[in-house]
């Protein structure tokens, strides 16, 4: 999880104590929040220290899965990683990975401590780790832990041009959801749409099926705060696809022009592509 201060960590800590043996908590160092802005440091010392608090906020003795939430440019993925393996070693991490890293950091990374997961947004809507992170992950048996599934929400169906977003929501600040951008890009919706008609699904469960179908090594995290939400989106899994209509579907979404980045230029710095 995006600590966020602490204070996501604390909740999880407290729901999950009792059933504690029955979860996977995966949360993350590298990243704090000042001012509203990404503040991006895995600095060495801190790491152990970050990883001691994160244990007794979630009141646990170990970390399933230490994520480091983005790439530094000014420490070596490779030191990085051998902080990790001394905290493995240590009994306090069992497995680690990456968010927003290029490939050769993950072949760095990887060479030194073997990378569990990798996080990166995909979706029918962003489908750039198909060119070289999808292969690679498959070839070094790497999971890909695909965030913003669902577009940020775009994918619903229940977002159109005249959404607005409060200052508050991350969305607001991305161009992808400036209101021009909105408009035009609802062309893949309505394809989307079209497909959840002959599957008797909704919007939601055809695109995160969509991503489940790409490979068996996905594990998609949507987003949600409302339990109805949940429940739609976990019977997703209930929605396949041939070999045949998957091929027919990815070229379509091929011929689809997406509009807006994904980040805006000060977020786009933080991506370590």
């Amino acid at each position: 999880m995006f600590r966020l201060n602490g204070k996501y960590e604390e909740l999880l800590g407290k729901a999950l104590a009792p059933i504690r043996k029955d979860g996977v908590i995966a949360t993350k160092f590298g990243v704090t929040i000042e001012n509203s802005k990404q503040i991006i440091s895995s600095d060495l010392k801190k790491i152990k220290q970050g990883v001691e608090g994160s244990l007794k906020r979630l009141k646990t003795d170990c970390i399933d899965l230490l994520y480091q939430h983005r790439v530094d440019p000014t420490i070596p993925v490779e030191e990085v990683a051998n902080v990790v393996a001394s905290l493995i070693k240590e009994g306090k991490v069992k497995t680690w990975g990456i968010s927003e890293p290029s490939v050769e950091t993950i072949k760095k990374a990887h060479n030194v401590l073997p990378l569990s997961a990798i996080q990166s947004e995909y979706s029918m809507m962003w489908r750039e780790p198909e060119n070289e992170l999808l292969p690679l992950l498959k070839e070094l048996n790497i999971s890909l832990v695909p965030f913003s599934p669902l577009g940020k929400g775009f994918l619903t169906s229940r977002i159109d041009e005249n959404t607005t977003f409060g200052s508050d929501d991350f969305r607001s600040i991305v161009p992808r959801f400036e209101k021009q951008n909105l408009k035009v890009n609802q062309v893949l919706v309505e394809f989307i749409k079209k497909i959840a008609k002959q599957k008797e699904a909704t919007a939601s469960q055809v695109a995160l099926s969509w991503v489940l179908a790409q490979s068996d090594n996905i594990i998609p995290i949507p987003g949600t705060t409302k339990l109805d939400r949940l429940k739609e989106n976990l019977a997703a899994t209930n929605v396949s696809f041939s070999k045949e209509e998957m091929i027919k579907i990815n070229e379509e979404l091929s011929t689809i022009k997406i509009y807006g980045d994904r980040y805006n230029k000060e977020l786009n710095k933080n991506v370590g592509r």
